[in-house]
């Protein structure tokens, strides 16, 4: 049943109407009709009618409650998070490190509460220092009644303070931050344990807004945000997945010359004797190899593909490929591989003989994906040309109005195939409204056909990709001889 409201003679009638099937098919059929509504409301009877059916349902007593301010409210508050973080973070030494370092130092608040709570918003919900402050009122973390937004940022100043002491510093200045890292390598480090493995990379992080004139530059983005500024952070971490470091360097620092900053610094901040860096085939270069040769550091690198004279021997080696079945992190089922280890001497341009040595691997499930991924482009590039502007029979009538009339005393025959058709393109970067510059770009051929297309600035924005896709095909449909 339900209340239905009836128009008839000018006026509205409350109905009490119940619904049915007859035969399979919805019925109304109406129980009363109650009265005129505007007179039910003004009489209060309409009032008195809800509230006196809704003794019968608890929900609607429980908002009747609420609406009245007759309910008791109840807070809650999620622990787990803070339970388990809070163990781990006492377990890693964190938070005992970060005390020892602010023994010396008077502040009004517990700076490292503060850093816990940054932290474990980071690990839950990213986002800024102003967003952990807001999201901490869901979570029920020890210390937190003195903790107010700007002792948040009081705390990442304290963490980012530039040392007295700049001994051994890199690209950019020491900071409690790299006291506090070295503390807990400290901790965790025995007399006899070493870092056998040390594996490294590095990401870009974009920023808006005012400041960072420091490390805050353009340059190659992760992120396909080339236009803001931004900065490079390196990380390493030892072969159990714990974090030894961080780094960080201007934005236009390229991957390939940050790894021996990264060697460097690494042997004197931890006084370590061995170690064996792994790194991706981004920063790989022939100086970053003879410079780790030279230091007696191992190294497992990723080679670039490239088509050159060594590469191609490892590739065409006979050796035979060994499969390999690798779990996958998190039960996500299994990596199969073939592998194979090929061995090459070559000797230095100081006539030495160097031994090195390759892991060839062949994914054949990323070989069929690479496959079909070419196989999509080339039918996207086929598609493209078969929408040309222009049929080939409209291109060779214009051509050949187009060519010098020849005269009977003539002795060189006109070729049987239409002369190459010459692309240009003119280029225009005056501004558009708007945040952004813009590319303008008309190409044309010789038989006069044109199109124009218009791309922003940023090379690797979906705009920009459409221009690509549109213009190399127009200039494949103008140059080629048919």
């Amino acid at each position: 049943m339900y209340f239905r409201n009836k128009r008839s003679g000018g006026f509205d009638y409350l109905q009490l109407v119940e619904s049915h099937r007859v035969d399979g098919k919805p019925r109304q059929s109406v129980v009363a009709t109650l009265g005129r509504l505007d007179a039910l409301k003004a009489s209060g009877e309409l009032d008195r009618l809800v509230r006196s059916g809704a003794r019968f349902t608890e929900s609607a007593m429980l908002l009747s409650a609420v609406e009245n301010g007759e309910a008791t409210t109840v807070e809650s508050r999620r622990i787990g998070p803070p339970l388990l973080f809070e163990r781990l973070w006492r377990d890693s030494y964190c938070g005992s490190v970060i005390e020892d370092l602010l023994a010396d130092r008077k502040f009004e608040f517990p700076v490292e509460r503060a850093i816990f709570l940054t932290v474990l918003h980071r690990i839950m919900d990213p986002g800024s220092d102003r967003a952990a402050e807001k999201w901490r009122g869901a979570y029920s973390i020890g210390g937190m009644d003195k903790i107010d937004l700007h002792h948040l940022y009081r705390a990442m100043a304290w963490l980012g303070e530039e040392l007295a002491d700049q001994t051994g510093r890199g690209l950019a200045p020491r900071t409690n931050k790299d006291l506090i890292e070295e503390q807990l390598f400290a901790k965790r480090r025995s007399l006899f344990n070493d870092v056998g493995l040390a594996i490294f990379d590095t990401t870009s992080l974009y920023f808006e807004g005012e400041g960072g004139e420091t490390l805050g530059h353009n340059g190659h983005s992760k992120d396909a945000r080339p236009d803001l500024h931004q900065m490079v952070v390196g990380v390493v971490i030892d072969e159990d997945g714990r974090p030894i470091c961080s780094e960080m360097w201007p934005g236009n620092t390229a991957d390939v010359t940050t790894l021996i900053p990264v060697v460097t610094r690494l042997r004197e901040r931890f006084l370590l004797n061995r170690v064996c860096i792994i790194a991706d085939r981004g920063m790989v270069s022939a100086k970053t190899i003879a410079t780790l040769e030279a230091n007696g550091i191992e190294y497992i690198l990723g080679v670039r593909e490239k088509r050159n004279v060594e590469v191609a021997a490892v590739l065409a080696d006979a050796t035979p490929f060994v499969s390999m079945t690798v779990p996958k992190a998190n039960g996500r089922g299994t990596l199969d591989l073939q592998v194979k280890e090929v061995v090459r001497k070559t000797r230095t341009n100081q006539g030495k003989t160097c031994r090195s040595r390759y892991i060839v691997c062949y994914n054949e499930a990323e070989a069929r994906n690479d496959a079909a991924a070419r196989a999509a482009t080339l039918a996207g590039l086929d598609k493209a040309l078969s929408r040309a502007t222009k049929p080939w029979s409209a291109i060779k009538a214009s051509a050949a109005s187009s060519r010098p009339p020849t005269t009977a005393t003539s002795r060189s025959t006109p070729s049987a195939s239409p002369p190459r058709l010459n692309l240009t393109a003119s280029t225009s970067s005056a501004p558009m409204p708007g945040s952004r510059r813009w590319w303008s770009h008309c190409a044309t051929a010789r038989d006069g056909s044109w199109r124009i297309f218009s791309g922003p600035r940023n090379p690797l924005s979906a705009r920009a990709r459409y221009f690509i896709n549109e213009m190399i095909p127009f200039g494949v449909m103008c140059s080629v001889r048919f």
